[in-house]
């Protein structure tokens, strides 16, 4: 399980991060990683906009095809989100005293993903933007 594996290290290096049911988290990540793509980061964050919602933890790998957020229901039943490069437009980072967020405008929604170690948000929009922007160039070249 590379995803789960993944997160924990992420997890470990950021501990202040909020999240919760790692491992079925990552589940849903793999069970929709296509057999080409091959995972270069993850990390864990609370995918809403309420710093009192603790309760909505997603797991979010870029791959080399695009950044995938899955997360499970606490009943049944889970949510995945898909961001191509495509449809990336921007990335935007807030640095609260101890969390911070990261806000991506996609050309379809808007995703807030919270609660995270403040620590943590340069190397996730390090690795967010450097991929997304690679990834645009070479859409660009091939028009």
């Amino acid at each position: 399980m590379k995803v789960y594996e993944e997160v924990l290290k992420f997890k470990k290096r950021y501990p202040m991060s909020i999240a919760w049911r790692l491992k079925k988290n990552s589940k849903i990540v793999e069970k929709y990683l296509n057999p080409d793509e091959t995972i270069s980061y993850v990390f864990a964050a609370q995918k809403n906009n309420n710093p009192f919602d603790i309760f909505s933890t997603a797991v979010i790998a870029i791959t080399n095809r695009r950044l995938l957020i899955g997360r499970k229901r606490v009943v049944f039943g889970y949510f995945v989100d898909s961001v191509t490069p495509d449809l990336f437009n921007d990335l935007k980072v807030l640095s609260g005293i101890i969390w911070g967020k990261i806000n991506i405008d996609t050309a379809k929604e808007f995703i807030t993903l919270s609660n995270i170690d403040k620590k943590a948000l340069d190397e996730i929009e390090t690795n967010i933007s450097t991929f997304m922007m690679d990834e645009k160039s070479k859409l660009i070249i091939e028009r």
